[in-house]
């Protein structure tokens, strides 16, 4: 158990850290927290600076993380979507799935315009603030959701919807029209569509289309919108057997 809570905490603190930072964090006994370390290290698992003071996620974390993306069904099933999405919007597209109450990113698809998102694959926002989250959380009861967050959300922009109560009353209009919209809520700058691939209830996976404020108009917009709802058919029709 202490050797995967370590991993975790490695994997959210990107860099290196001293031993008395992660022994600050995890509170373990500083003597057995430096042979656990050393004997992940050993492993491959973590990594150390050129000093050996410092320690940082290793390499065969990600040879792990590989195998997941490789291996999943839902990723392999949605690349010609993702794939068609992408040249029919031309902005950057994404596949993630709802982890507790965050979405983590399994595949991406970048814009080829000079103004553009990035967002790597594994990385972890809160659902509440990305059109990803809101697709996803729209497909749970409003009581599974009061259970999920608490009564105050964090803003990552002056954007963001903090009161939960005012995120449920969203996700209702969520579930009506069929896709989620993030507008500028975890980054300035930019909206989201996103909407939920419904190959099981409540939902685990969607996608979602990114694109700049400054290159949205309301003609494009409503085109993402088409191609977000035909995508998501076309994806439900992938994923059925799964």
């Amino acid at each position: 158990m202490r050797t995967v809570e370590l991993l975790e905490f490695f994997a959210g603190r990107p860099g290196m850290h001293s031993l008395a930072d992660v022994q600050s964090a995890v509170g373990y006994p500083k003597s057995s927290l430096y042979m656990l370390l050393r004997t992940l290290v050993e492993l491959g698992w973590v990594e150390t600076d050129p000093t050996g003071t410092r320690y940082g996620i290793g390499v065969r974390a990600l040879l792990v993380g590989t195998s997941y993306i490789d291996g999943d069904e839902v990723v392999a099933a949605a690349r010609t979507t993702l794939d068609r999405l992408s040249d029919e919007t031309t902005e950057t597209i994404h596949l993630a799935r709802l982890d507790g109450t965050s979405v983590v990113y399994l595949a991406t698809r970048q814009s080829d315009h000079y103004l553009r998102p990035f967002t790597r694959v594994g990385r972890r926002l809160p659902a509440h603030s990305t059109s990803l989250g809101k697709a996803l959380l729209a497909t749970y009861p409003d009581e599974r959701i009061r259970e999920l967050l608490p009564p105050e959300l964090e803003a990552l922009t002056e954007h963001t919807v903090t009161d939960r109560e005012q995120l449920i009353e969203e996700l209702g209009t969520v579930r009506e029209r069929g896709y989620a919209i993030d507008r500028e809520e975890n980054t300035v700058g930019l909206t989201c569509y996103g909407v939920a691939i419904p190959y099981r209830t409540p939902a685990r996976d969607a996608i979602s289309c990114s694109v700049p404020v400054a290159r949205l108009t309301p003609s494009h917009e409503q085109q993402i919108k088409e191609a977000m709802l035909h995508a998501r058919d076309r994806l439900t029709l992938a994923t059925r057997h799964l």
